[in-house]
């Protein structure tokens, strides 16, 4: 139930001010974004990798309201893929992109979306690795989509999101799983209408195996967005009933949660790819977290009694 309101909190300016202000926020902040620069998370990249996982990385940011700040984000992700060159970890660390980011809700912003997002994924291949777009509102979809399409069609490993508590979502997995993309499937994180989304959880939760079975036996490339044991078990067994390898398919984390099932699923022979970000703009991706699981809020709101 609470949910909605701190979605509804992460677009305040007031909520903003009073979050960032609060002398617990930056221990609690840290838990799920273990830094604002490049050379912070360098050595998180290197350490997780050096564990056995893999990583996709999120520069934090979505309120662009200029041009400008379009480009500066992607000049933030051309530094981060500049700084990963010599690493020399190929896939192991890709990167996810919000096109809000890159302008999306500007005048002209599929285009100009379209025309700030290329570079990137033009950069990521050159050192070996791929871009996935994240999924956001149902209304930048079509948009998102169709960039997805047009950057397929000279990097097939660009993937995109998909939520399953949209109605629609079930038809695009279907298209996905036939033409053979890159596909991570969440539950979702903003606040929907009931005329275009699930509200219940456990409608969400069976659309949510009805979509993964989709891709699982479809030509694409699954890739499990859930910390939910259930759910994971149930892909698990999905992928056994599709015949699908070990390397066909992974499951995505946030960083911070279930650290230990990040490293049972991958000595397991799992590939499991550690979603993590980082940038100054934290605050509209924290009060994501915090609404998408009742557990991360009560972690919140303990630190906040222990130590306030």
């Amino acid at each position: 139930m609470l949910g909605p309101v701190i979605l509804a909190a992460s677009r305040s300016d007031r909520m903003r001010r009073l979050v960032s202000a609060a002398p617990v926020t930056k221990p609690v902040v840290d838990r799920f974004i273990p830094g604002e620069t490049v050379d912070e998370v360098l050595p998180i990249i290197q350490d997780l990798t050096g564990k056995g996982l893999e990583l996709t990385m999120d520069v934090v940011g979505e309120d662009i309201t200029t041009p400008e700040q379009a480009e500066a984000a992607r000049d933030a992700y051309l530094e981060l893929i500049d700084r990963l060159k010599p690493l020399e970890l190929g896939t192991r660390a890709e990167m996810s992109v919000k096109l809000s980011m890159f302008g999306q809700a500007l005048d002209g912003g599929h285009e100009l979306a379209l025309k700030n997002v290329r570079p990137v994924v033009e950069a990521a291949a050159e050192i070996g690795t791929t871009v996935t777009l994240d999924a956001e509102d149902h209304t930048t979809l079509d948009s998102m989509f169709a960039i997805h399409d047009e950057l397929r069609k000279d990097f097939p490993q660009t993937g995109c999101v998909i939520q399953s508590y949209l109605f629609r979502t079930e038809a695009d997995a279907r298209r996905l799983a036939a033409n053979g993309s890159r596909v991570r499937l969440v539950k979702g994180a903003y606040k929907e209408p009931a005329e275009v989304a699930y509200q219940q959880k456990a409608e969400i939760d069976k659309a949510y195996v009805r979509i993964l079975r989709t891709l699982m036996e479809g030509d694409g490339y699954p890739m499990i967005g859930s910390h939910d044991p259930r759910l994971i078990a149930i892909a698990q067994e999905l992928a056994r009933r599709a015949g699908r390898k070990l390397d066909e398919y992974e499951f995505q984390m946030l960083y911070g949660i279930r650290g230990d099932e990040h490293l049972r699923l991958a000595a397991e022979g799992h590939r499991m790819r550690v979603y993590t970000a980082y940038g100054t703009d934290w605050y509209g991706y924290f009060m994501r977290r915090l609404a998408e699981k009742p557990a991360n809020l009560r972690f919140f709101a303990r630190s906040m009694v222990t130590k306030g």
